[in-house]
């Protein structure tokens, strides 16, 4: 007992504390608005989906109801990361000084933006090797964005890596935009209508992401280089994720709730996704 009590009194308390900025940033009602709202509508989501799917029996329909469901179930958790300051970092600019980066936004990203490619990929009925090929460049482009988020040495590194990114970018928007829609033409009408919605709705939203990275505080700084510039930012990230999330799998989830014969496994075989089944 003598020597278990001098091996805790030899540990040492471990005490994390948040950095002052981090502090401040956490303390601005502009920015931490922008992360418990999004806490809020995510958690409402993901109850509603689960609740949507509750009598969906088809193995694809059921594919796609997880999937989707996943999107909001990810954000939960990336947004608490950012709302308690685990995943809120200061990077030092060169030329700007200090600046607070929500990096934890990328791993959001990283995991929930997958979800979003292979709901919409078995939409399509398109083949596994460009659903993988979508998810696979979405990936890297998302821990490029990272790296050009956290990179310190020079402004011109960022930028690169935001190049970096952006050509990643390049392909998954090829794959959404042109190889996707030709697997969707072999599908039924109310299939092909949906999925016009949701490409042209998640190509839209997703082009609105790195322009915001240009033009807020980890980019060109426009809204300014203090708090409320990292609150604007963040705030426009947040209502980018309710389109590109949230009406999303909304709109998705409402059309297979009723589970329509056209997005069932029947209506999918002899396609690609069915070929090597």
């Amino acid at each position: 007992m003598n020597v278990l009590n001098s091996l805790v009194g030899t540990v040492a308390p471990v005490s994390l504390q948040l950095e002052p900025s981090v502090r401040e940033a956490l303390s601005n009602p502009l920015l931490s608005s922008s992360l418990w709202i999004m806490i809020v509508l995510m958690g409402v989501a993901t109850l509603l989906f689960v609740y949507m799917g509750r009598n969906v029996g088809d193995p694809r329909v059921q594919l796609m109801f997880i999937a989707t469901i996943g999107i909001p179930a990810v954000s939960i958790s990336s947004y608490l990361g950012l709302a308690s300051g685990l995943t809120i970092g200061v990077v030092e600019i060169s030329g700007r000084g200090e600046t607070v980066t929500l990096w934890g936004r990328y791993l959001t990203w990283t995991f929930s933006t997958p979800l979003i490619l292979l709901a919409l990929g078995v939409l399509a009925g398109s083949h596994p090797t460009k659903i993988a090929t979508a998810i696979v460049f979405d990936v890297l482009m998302c821990v490029t964005g990272l790296a050009a988020a956290l990179t310190t040495q020079a402004v011109w590194l960022r930028w690169f890596w935001f190049l970096i990114s952006s050509a990643f970018f390049a392909v998954v928007l090829y794959v959404l935009l042109i190889e996707w829609p030709q697997d969707a033409l072999e599908r039924e009408r109310d299939i092909q209508g949906l999925f016009g919605t949701l490409r042209n709705l998640t190509a839209v939203l997703w082009v609105g992401y790195p322009l915001v990275w240009a033009i807020g505080s980890e980019g060109l700084a426009l809204f300014g280089t203090g708090m409320t510039g990292v609150a604007v930012t963040s705030w426009l990230y947040s209502l980018l994720d309710v389109g590109a999330k949230f009406a999303f799998a909304f709109l998705l989830l409402r059309f297979l709730s009723d589970e329509p014969a056209s997005a069932q496994s029947q209506a999918y075989l002899g396609s690609p996704t069915s070929a090597d089944d």
